[in-house]
């Protein structure tokens, strides 16, 4: 009997970029594109591989351009990169990125402390940003961060993000990203802005990533699935935060989505192939594992397929 869940939606894993934010330690080049090349084996559709945020203040993503320019141009293909401003862009895509990830905060306040302008300025040089993604034939994203609650303004108002969504300056992103930052929405909120961002902006693919502050990460992203979005993010062992966004903790885990949504090509052995790897990063970054379909895969219940039996070996046999 199949469970998996409709309408259905691709998973991107950002553990590389939002997942790494807040950890202490630093993955190495190799160990960052060892991930890539996991994921990407394991049958993850899209990652998200880093971040072009000033080293200074985000230190983990300080080798973001040497992992893109260590990946190949197939794998390249798969991946995200977040940038912030026109400059950000063409960096990125001198060292071979293709795909990138325009991040502005619906509050001024928080894209203050995130990106240091007001969130107009951001749009304002988004057009410029546009054409250096178009000029390598890549394709840009519009992410919205802070789309529910600001942490120094609460809530949004809906008619914000529409605002953005609908802005002139945004034409020839691919795609729309609507970001609960703080994990504070709750499903009826999600449903009620992905489906009007739907139905009231461009026709775009809609994006929802989400945070599991409130314990509603895996909840919050059916909704947004239920109501349009047909790309969501998650992070191993729900790894993650922003560092400019005080009460934000870990994204929702990429494990309890996948094991939510059970897209084609997920398996009891692939499953327990991220959550080795998820094990394993976690315990090298000293991070704590918060997925509780992982802590599930553990129990001893092993009649239950999607429990790791202690002989079985984590393998890739299909993709997802």
């Amino acid at each position: 009997m199949s469970f998996t869940l409709e309408p259905r939606a691709e998973l991107r894993d950002v553990t590389l970029r939002d997942g790494l934010q807040l950890t202490g330690k630093m993955l190495s080049t190799e160990r960052k594109v060892e991930t890539v090349r996991e994921l990407l084996r394991l049958g993850v559709p899209s990652i998200e591989l880093g971040s072009m945020a000033r080293a200074d203040l985000v230190p983990t993503m300080a080798n973001t351009l040497e992992v893109v320019q260590a990946l190949t141009a197939e794998e390249l293909e798969k991946c995200w990169i977040w940038v912030a401003t026109p400059g950000h862009v063409a960096k990125a895509a001198a060292a071979g990125a293709r795909n990138f990830q325009y991040c502005l905060s619906a509050s001024d306040s928080h894209n203050q402390a995130n990106i240091g302008r007001s969130t107009d300025a951001s749009l304002a040089a988004l057009p410029e940003a546009v054409a250096h993604a178009r000029a390598v034939n890549g394709q840009i994203q519009l992410c919205i961060a802070t789309s529910f609650t600001c942490p120094f303004e609460g809530i949004v108002p809906e008619e914000r993000v529409l605002a953005i969504a609908n802005d002139p300056r945004a034409e020839g992103t691919c795609d729309v990203v609507i970001c609960d930052t703080l994990g504070q929405a709750v499903p009826a909120q999600v449903s009620s802005l992905i489906s009007r961002v739907r139905d009231e902006s461009p026709a775009r693919r809609i994006v929802y990533h989400g945070h599991d502050t409130w314990g509603l990460g895996v909840a919050n992203t059916l909704a947004a699935i239920a109501a349009g979005a047909t790309l969501v993010d998650g992070a191993l062992g729900g790894l993650g935060g922003c560092p400019f966004a005080p009460g934000a903790s870990g994204n929702t885990s990429t494990e309890d989505i996948l094991f939510a949504t059970r897209p084609e090509g997920l398996t009891p052995a692939t499953f327990a192939g991220l959550v080795d790897l998820s094990e394993k990063l976690l315990a090298e970054l000293g991070e704590p594992n918060r997925s509780k379909s992982a802590q599930g895969a553990r129990s001893k219940a092993e009649a239950f397929e999607w429990v790791i039996a202690s002989d079985r070996e984590p393998v890739c046999d299909r993709g997802l």
